[in-house]
């Protein structure tokens, strides 16, 4: 059985590539994977080949897990299409899409065509691996901030406050002084200023007292 082997490499890391060897009957699918497992990602993700032209111009597509609008045009699924089905050119050029939500692009090219496989080897097998993989990208949920609102905590309601209770609070006046011990002060000064009154009336009394019988003599 003849073998491809195709170069693949990152469109946006030029520097990441991966010589990958696949039977000529093997799918689309197969060398998905194939190429998925050179990289560590996760093939369980919707992706997409294209036929290329030389200017990676996509055509053609071959999906896999397609979405629902995928799916109504009818595009080819990866598992179906053999890859010796659209391989026209010694250079073959294909354009590579994977994970549709957090995308990659990959131009992928033939580089030689191998007649005869190695029967101890399991394919898709990768041949060189220069450079590593981007680190893959994670949908994070992120609470938004109606939500950390609600999760405020409400002093009033946790400690059940009662409008009752506010008569147990000493008030405080504008300078932060507590306006009832200022209104005790004032009762005790009255009270004070009262006492020194009857005190001043009682000396004048007993003034006017010895006065009175000075006279009588």
């Amino acid at each position: 059985m003849a073998l491809y082997r195709f170069k693949v490499t990152f469109e946006d890391y030029d520097d990441v590539t991966r010589e990958i060897d696949i039977k000529s009957n093997q799918t689309f699918e197969d060398l998905h994977r194939g190429i998925q497992k050179s990289t560590g990602y996760d093939a369980e993700r919707p992706s997409s080949f294209y036929v290329s032209t030389d200017q990676w111009v996509k055509g053609e597509e071959f999906t896999f897990l397609p979405n629902q609008k995928r799916q109504d045009r009818g595009i080819a699924l990866m598992e179906k299409v053999k890859l010796s089905s659209f391989i026209d050119d010694p250079h073959q050029k294909f354009y590579y899409t994977y994970n549709f939500d957090r995308p990659y692009d990959f131009h992928v090219e033939l580089m030689k065509i191998i007649l005869d496989e190695d029967p101890k080897i399991t394919y898709p097998y990768v041949v060189k691996s220069v450079g590593e993989a981007p680190r893959m990208v994670v949908n994070v949920d992120v609470p938004t901030a109606a939500a950390a609102t609600d999760d405020d905590f409400d002093f009033l309601n946790e400690v059940e406050f009662n409008p009752e209770d506010a008569e147990d609070f000493a008030e405080v006046d504008e300078h932060g002084e507590n306006t009832e011990s200022s209104d005790e002060d004032d009762h005790a000064d009255d009270e004070m200023d009262e006492f020194a009154d009857n005190e001043h009336m009682e000396d004048e009394g007993e003034s006017y007292g010895r006065g009175g019988r000075g006279d009588d003599y």
